[in-house]
């Protein structure tokens, strides 16, 4: 799949938004990721809400880091702005590049390990400044790339494809997004479209940092010793499956369920993941109040989901610096070099 470019003709008939772009118009190539990886259910989430919101695509800036996360926004908004750093430094990226031109529309996709490991000291400082960004995590507690080692948002007692136990404790993004200052937080499950596009939505119209936690399945790494759909099984039951770029096809996990009800997910596995959706009754202006019902329903092995918390008088980064609001590249020479005389008075007032 990887030589085959997407067809580019549309059908006449297709829906079109305000700025008379079909949904066709915010995809990228076609996804090199396994058959029902909950990536491409984040993928499709993306489409769906630029699509909706009529932004046009050159005004988006997509980065990313390293691993499959990250490969993904190759596969969306084809016609945008894209970087890929390396691993864990995206946010510092995103943070210069948006301190360059805050006209552009920011939105960083990173993965579990990228975030909560080697780019944990840098997720924390772009929470905590405030960058005008929306941060999508795929979070699916394995090493994809590097075979499915355990990450640091794995549970603990959570059991690895070859059975062995995680004894470490887990790192919750969104408990660490809120105690860094994130005006916008929110948790979804990339097999809930329904709810997680208007959460991008709501995340993109945010002045401030905006921190979205997808729990996205892992379909290759995500199994254990004993179950009949992890490879090892296969392997040792079909010979034709020897080749580790072959996967099998797996349905994308997708589920509906009411606010406040509270649903048991069967995982590609076999395990089972609790899901909450937050009530009408819960107040998302409250941080405290969204701390600690995380925690609580932790407790409990169940995952929050849903809008957790939002300052709507937050300001950004520009607004805390006080920043000038012409982009760089279109700054005059009168603009760089103002003359002796404001030199002076800049240098005057740091003595």
């Amino acid at each position: 799949m990887t030589f085959l470019a997407k067809p580019k003709p549309h059908h006449p008939t297709l829906p079109k938004n305000k700025l008379g772009f079909t949904r066709r118009d915010y995809e990228g190539k076609v996804s090199t990721l396994c058959a029902g990886c909950g990536h491409d259910s984040i993928s499709a989430a993306l489409i769906q809400a630029f699509w909706e919101l009529d932004i046009q695509p050159h005004r988006v800036a997509k980065l990313s880091g390293i691993g499959c996360s990250s490969k993904t926004p190759d596969y969306f908004l084809g016609q945008s702005h894209g970087f890929n750093t390396v691993h864990g430094r995206m946010p510092s990226v995103l943070t210069g590049a948006n301190l360059a031109n805050r006209d552009l529309i920011y939105l960083g996709v990173s993965g579990d390990g990228d975030s909560a490991s080697i780019g944990l000291g840098q997720f924390a400082h772009v929470m905590r400044r405030g960058v005008n960004m929306t941060y999508i995590l795929e979070n699916n507690g394995v090493y994809g790339l590097t075979k499915g080692q355990f990450s640091a948002t794995a549970d603990a007692g959570s059991k690895a494809k070859k059975g062995s136990i995680n004894t470490d404790s887990a790192i919750d993004t969104v408990s660490l997004a809120l105690l860094m200052g994130a005006t916008y937080v929110a948790r979804s499950f990339s097999g809930d479209k329904k709810q997680l596009v208007p959460l991008i939505k709501a995340g993109l119209a945010h002045q401030g940092s905006a921190f979205i936690d997808v729990i996205s399945p892992c379909v290759a790494f995500n199994n254990h010793d004993g179950s009949t759909k992890s490879y090892d099984f296969i392997r040792e039951h079909n010979e034709s499956v020897n080749r580790l770029d072959f996967w099998p096809n797996r349905e994308a996990i997708n589920i509906d369920y009411a606010e406040g009800a509270v649903i048991e997910v069967p995982q590609h596995d076999g395990t089972i993941l609790k899901l909450r959706k937050t009530n009408p009754d819960y107040d998302p202006t409250d941080r405290i109040n969204a701390m600690t019902n995380i925690q609580a329903h932790a407790a409990k092995g169940e995952v929050l989901t849903g809008l957790l918390y939002v300052n709507p008088d937050s300001e950004d980064l520009h607004a805390h610096l006080n920043t000038y609001e012409a982009a760089f590249n279109k700054l005059g020479e009168k603009d760089l070099c103002p003359g002796a005389a404001m030199l002076e008075k800049i240098n005057a007032a740091l003595r």
